[in-house]
């Protein structure tokens, strides 16, 4: 099983991964905009067994999200990088930023399997070929 590290902009907040991800999709609601300051988040499903916190402390958020569920942010109080999000929808798992993750192959990796609220999808995003394309989450 392959372990990937990564961190926040900063450094202070550092992260591994084990394993293979569960899934990998691209977001388009509002939130995932926000807490990335982009078009969509690039996000991979991990199995929270595979999941650790190397270094650092980092601050939560918890908000109702366009699913209506609770969600969790965990993010460098320092720099504001967002690393992960969880809550009871995912059950142990965490969902990584994969943008935070060391390895430059690491977003090649995750190509979406699926997107998420593409009813948000910015008109100039294409849709990834082959993904399930789902108007929610």
């Amino acid at each position: 099983m392959a372990t990937k590290q990564g961190s926040c902009f900063c450094g202070k907040v550092r992260i591994s991964v084990e394993g293979e991800p569960i899934t990998t999709v691209l977001c388009h609601c509002l939130d995932c905009r926000k807490i990335t300051g982009s078009a969509f988040s690039t996000n991979r499903l991990t199995p929270g067994s595979g999941f650790k916190l190397l270094s650092g402390e980092p601050k939560t958020i918890s908000k109702i999200g366009d699913s209506g569920n609770e969600i969790v942010s965990h993010f460098c109080g320092d720099c504001g990088s967002t690393l992960w999000r969880d809550g009871k929808t995912f059950g142990d798992n965490k969902v990584i930023k994969a943008g935070v993750l060391d390895d430059y192959e690491a977003l090649n990796e995750t190509k979406p399997l699926g997107e998420l609220y593409v009813k948000h999808r910015v008109n100039w995003v294409p849709e990834v070929p082959g993904s399930v394309q789902n108007q929610t989450a």
